[in-house]
């Protein structure tokens, strides 16, 4: 059973009002036999290593704000950088396309190859009936003659959008402490200011814990 009754928690509601973090309070949390080794505050949350369990507290994160897992499953620790994938891939294919079409624009003369061309066919097309088809290739022509400035402005174009969707990729990336969990999800704070709390916390974790006896699972029996 819980270490604490249903006294204590109205205690525990009011020191969390006060601004304590549960990482500070993390007895009310504990098992009859267990006890905390480490305590790790970290930003608005922190990590506790007790004799039994790795309990992670991530109130600025997306998910649950508390976490625990029994110290087995518990595969290590690492400080990663992630962001939003998605960003790069869509930043890596526009300055990509941009690259080529502006490549394109400036070293292939279309314009060159079309320029002297002329399919006015005047009176004689005219009275053979192709004057109106002989119109419509050389309207044809003339966008090919133009069909290198537009490579080169669209390859510009594709150029400065993948710029800014790679600024905010840059943007959206962020250095994270994650706690790698065996068959289950990773854990992930925000980076410590004191980045030695990494090595602290696997040292933490290879100790053995001060009781080898398993915790007693919470039970509403009041006889307990």
């Amino acid at each position: 059973m819980l270490a604490v009754g249903v006294g204590a928690t109205f205690i525990t509601e009011d020191r969390t009002k006060e601004g304590m973090s549960w990482v500070e309070q993390v007895e009310s949390l504990l098992y009859d036999g267990e006890s905390v080794q480490e305590q790790f505050p970290i930003g608005a949350g922190g990590v506790v290593v007790t004799s039994h369990r790795l309990l992670a507290f991530t109130p600025d994160r997306e998910g649950p704000n508390y976490r625990q897992v029994d110290r087995p499953n518990v595969e290590g620790t690492e400080i990663r950088t992630v962001g939003e994938f998605g960003f790069l891939q869509q930043a890596v294919k526009a300055l990509v396309v941009g690259a080529v079409l502006l490549a394109a624009g400036m070293t292939v003369s279309i314009e060159g190859m079309v320029e002297g061309v002329s399919l006015e066919g005047g009176g004689t097309a005219s009275a053979v009936g192709i004057g109106g088809m002989l119109g419509l290739l050389q309207s044809v022509l003339d966008l090919l003659a133009q069909l290198d400035d537009l490579m080169r402005i669209f390859g510009a174009l594709a150029l400065a959008f993948g710029g800014v969707v790679l600024g905010v990729y840059l943007w959206s990336r962020e250095r994270l402490l994650v706690v790698a969990v065996a068959g289950g999800d990773d854990i992930e704070l925000p980076v410590p200011g004191d980045e030695d709390v990494v090595d602290r916390l696997q040292v933490a974790l290879s100790r053995d814990g001060a009781s080898t006896e398993a915790p007693a699972a919470p039970t509403d029996d009041p006889l307990s």
